[in-house]
């Protein structure tokens, strides 16, 4: 009886009871890639696992954001998820006077240096990996004979905000384009918001003006006017977070069809994984850890249209690239440092 009893304290804290997840988002769903992708890991560990859950959109007036969490700190939820660098202070905040929930943030860290925060989990991603496969194939696009390619070796990139995790989609970009071609220009252009989809549109349609014909969407709701902007001049785009191409196939299939592939990072993923460890007991809160292509954190969406548009030969030195990186022999640089 005795050793009965031992098991059972030793079992994870959640395996019996109905875990409770909120899932905070500091801006809105729609954005057809980041929230969205988070919205669906939640929903998805509602269905797989049975946990009860929950989603809020806070909106992007930051003075609701802390008040907000604070109050979701007040009612029944065992896990608060809340992600981004815009929320690490106010976490950093909360989760010591509140040590009998959990706290996963992703897209981010909170400064584990400070004292009562061990009931906090962060995710990080290595984007920088994924960036430097797509970074690859965008030279390979501008230099190929593909029918919306130009003789320009000319490329795109939308940044939502210049800030860190931003310019590590950046760096890795621009090392897979130099990789292949030294002599590929990277246009560079950040609308200063996650939330303007007309900026995007604005700032990509002068990028393909000025001789780009592929261009890389890291900005969120901001990044679908790069889509539009895409469509009006018939040139290639690379989505992010999901599989933009998937989410636009049906309602707008000429849209598409110029996403040759999108960069998957894969927030879904790892807040489902995030939530099952918890449950389980495997998930080492109190500390960061990073995601990449090996975790699965990271990929590229090998879709029907990558297949179709992308010829073979390019779709197989990508593949190369990719594991050249997974096993060390490519060292991919990084906005945040060694």
């Amino acid at each position: 009886m005795l050793a009965v009893l031992l098991a059972a304290a030793a079992a994870p804290v959640f395996a019996q009871a109905k875990l409770r997840v909120v899932l905070y988002v500091n801006g809105t769903l729609g954005d057809k890639s980041f929230f969205d992708s988070a919205n669906r890991g939640v929903q998805r560990a509602a269905k797989e696992l049975g946990v009860i859950t929950k989603t809020i959109e806070g909106g992007y007036d930051p003075a609701r954001w802390e008040p907000d969490i604070a109050q979701l700190t007040e009612g029944p939820w065992d896990i608060i998820i809340a992600g981004t660098w815009q929320l690490q202070e106010i976490l950093e905040k909360l989760a010591p006077q509140n040590p009998k929930k959990k706290f996963i943030t992703y897209d981010t860290t909170v400064d584990y240096g400070k004292p009562g925060l061990s009931n906090v989990y962060s995710i990080l991603y290595k984007q920088n990996e994924g960036s430097f496969l797509v970074g690859a194939l965008a030279a390979m696009v501008t230099t190929s004979k593909l029918p919306q390619a130009n003789p320009q070796k000319v490329i795109g990139f939308l940044g939502g905000m210049d800030i860190p995790v931003i310019n590590d989609f950046k760096v890795g970009y621009e090392q897979g384009a130099k990789y292949v071609d030294k002599d590929v220009k990277v246009l560079v252009s950040y609308a200063g918001s996650f939330s303007d989809s007309a900026k995007g549109k604005e700032l990509v349609l002068a990028q393909y003006d000025q001789g780009a014909d592929i261009a890389y969407n890291v900005a969120g709701e901001t990044g679908l006017g790069l889509l539009d902007a895409a469509k009006e001049k018939k040139r290639y785009a690379i989505g992010v977070d999901s599989d933009q191409w998937l989410l636009f196939k049906d309602s707008d299939p000429l849209k598409a069809s110029f996403i040759v592939v999108s960069m998957l990072k894969n927030v879904d993923y790892s807040l489902f994984r995030a939530i099952k460890g918890t449950k389980e007991g495997t998930i080492k809160y109190g500390a960061a850890e990073a995601l990449g292509i090996k975790e699965g954190g990271i990929g590229i969406a090998d879709n029907e249209n990558f297949k179709k548009v992308i010829p073979a030969d390019i779709r197989k030195k990508v593949k190369d690239l990719e594991q050249k990186v997974l096993n060390g022999e490519i060292q991919v640089d990084t906005a945040f440092g060694k």
